[in-house]
């Protein structure tokens, strides 16, 4: 599950960088693009405005193939307070523009699934697959905007990740 995990994320993450290389963040004194996974940040580093951040919610196995199908659901929050330069009230164009970075960061909606416990990463023998985002309703909440979009992460159980 973990290399399914990981290659999701670093997909996203070079897709990023390509899509909007303007995206960045600060992480712990290092400039990457703006994309995150929460459980492997800390909490100041979560609450970064205008930052994608990565959380995984569900989890299911169907053991009814060749190898165990393994569905793992993953919340894409993210959220913008608007530039100082603007007052803030340019915080709806850059949610928008933050919608639109979910939708090209997730084409294509596979990639071949890789374990990055090793260095350099290996190529395993399957592919990871996702779901089409399902954007939640807009949130505001004093002068920041936010929204969620949940994608389903699809992968088989290898043999060597058992």
């Amino acid at each position: 599950m973990e290399n399914a995990r990981d290659t999701f994320y670093l997909s996203l993450r070079n897709a990023l960088a390509v899509v909007n290389p303007l995206r960045l963040t600060v992480i712990r004194g290092v400039q990457r693009p703006g994309i995150l996974v929460e459980d492997n940040e800390s909490t100041v580093a979560v609450a970064a405005s205008d930052v994608f951040v990565l959380r995984w919610t569900g989890l299911s196995v169907d053991v009814n193939h060749a190898l165990p199908l393994v569905k793992q659901d993953c919340e894409i929050s993210y959220w913008s307070e608007g530039t100082s330069t603007n007052g803030g009230l340019d915080r709806g164009r850059l949610l928008a523009a933050m919608d639109a970075e979910v939708t090209q960061i997730l084409l294509p909606d596979n990639a071949a699934k890789q374990s990055y416990s090793v260095t350099p990463p290996v190529q395993m023998a399957s592919r990871i697959f996702w779901s089409a985002p399902d954007f939640a309703s807009l949130v505001t909440l004093k002068n920041r905007l936010s929204r969620v979009a949940k994608v389903a992460v699809f992968s088989y159980e290898e043999a060597a990740e058992a």
